[in-house]
């Protein structure tokens, strides 16, 4: 595996008027046949950030409820044809997803947790940076970035969830599941050997 390096997870930023430009199919559709090869490398076809990536238009400043989904079943027309690099599973202990970057090592990504159980990965093209803008993600965002919100299942504790940017370009997020009381309470009065299904 390519070496890796951490990234860190902020508290979510409370700029209300982040992401509030809607972006609708002919805003994007018209983005895309205007904005060269940069644009397709980030929103093209099975991109993580992709409006279509789930089958049908939805705009990724909205948060996704990604895990109450089958990833095999979202993706499989993409993964037939080989033109997705997502994919995201859950185990007894956490959440993972793992997608490649649009630019790979040469975009800025962040990545935000807030109170209301939603991760929003995003990031701003370097070509862009230094454009004059103050806060890119106020305005018509998709021209200048990109985004990614995904919202969590309830069991989830963004707040020691941990990310990482391989040197291949591909992202990694982990989100280990809260256990709950009643789960750990009744594992310690487990004898050796014994479950609850015993």
């Amino acid at each position: 595996m390519p070496p890796k390096r951490a990234l860190e997870i902020w508290p979510g930023d409370h700029n209300t008027r982040k992401w509030h430009v809607a972006l609708t199919e002919d805003a994007f559709l018209s983005f895309l046949t205007h904005g060269g090869d940069a644009a397709k490398a980030v929103f093209g076809e099975g991109s993580l950030f992709s409006p279509f990536l789930f089958g049908k238009f939805f705009d990724p400043a909205d948060a996704f409820p990604l895990w109450d989904f089958d990833s095999d079943a979202l993706l499989s027309g993409l993964r037939k044809a080989k033109k997705t690099s997502v994919d995201w599973a859950e185990t007894d202990s956490e959440y993972v997803l793992r997608a490649e970057l649009p630019g790979g090592k040469k975009c800025d990504v962040e990545i935000n947790g807030d109170k209301t159980k939603v991760i929003e990965i995003s990031g701003q093209w370097r070509s862009q940076q230094g454009s004059g803008i103050r806060d890119w993600r106020t305005g018509r965002w998709w021209e200048h970035g990109f985004v990614r919100r995904l919202e969590l299942p309830e069991d989830a504790n963004w707040k020691k969830a941990e990310a990482y940017l391989y040197d291949d370009g591909f992202l990694e997020i982990r989100i280990p599941r809260n256990i709950s009381a009643e789960c750990s309470t009744h594992q310690r009065n487990a004898g050796p050997g014994e479950s609850d299904t015993d």
